[in-house]
């Protein structure tokens, strides 16, 4: 059987956890705590700490481990961690707050520094009144148009498995590439 490590990494509250969970066939291994700020609290009760862990069996010959990355920059020093090993990775952005689009690309850059692998941008929250169009997005991140940016909504198992999916296309086309 063959595994595949991927890192869904983003910005604070950007749905790293709930995208996890969404198709995880395990119960997630959290590392959620209550946060004491009042300002973060407007946005959501508990952060990840350290990292989300979750596993989808793709078929009998593939399963996926999810790693969720905290997203508030004091926890940074896991990013790296996390990294080690992994085959590609999810950069979630919050298509509500276009306060975190800067951060997400920074976020972004730093993983692309950690390992040159595959990697998608998901567009979370499209289900949303208020969410950026996914092209006004791709403009503000400065993503190059050969970036796969995939629209999402992280609590729907579908949209999660399809940005999934996209993922590891393109880590076995490179893995392809690489044995020609």
């Amino acid at each position: 059987m063959q595994t595949v490590k991927m890192v869904v990494t983003g910005p604070f509250s950007a749905g790293k956890t709930e995208f996890i969970r969404s198709v995880s066939e395990i119960d997630v291994v959290s590392t959620e705590r209550r946060i004491s700020s009042t300002a973060e609290k407007t946005v959501k009760e508990a952060t990840t700490v350290a990292m989300d862990f979750g596993r989808i069996t793709v078929d009998d010959d593939l399963v996926l481990y999810l790693f969720g990355t905290p997203g508030q920059k004091r926890f940074d020093f896991m990013w790296e961690i996390l990294s080690e090993g992994m085959l590609g990775f999810i950069v979630m952005v919050d298509s509500t707050r276009p306060e975190t689009f800067r951060e997400a690309r920074s976020i972004l850059e730093t993983f692309r520094a950690y390992a040159p692998t595959p990697y998608v941008v998901a567009a979370n929250k499209q289900d949303m009144k208020e969410a950026w169009e996914p092209e006004d997005m791709r403009h503000a991140l400065r993503l190059d148009p050969k970036v796969k940016f995939l629209p999402c909504v992280a609590t729907d198992r579908d949209s999660v498995k399809s940005t999934l999916l996209e993922l590891l296309y393109s880590i076995l086309s490179e893995m392809e590439s690489g044995e020609k």
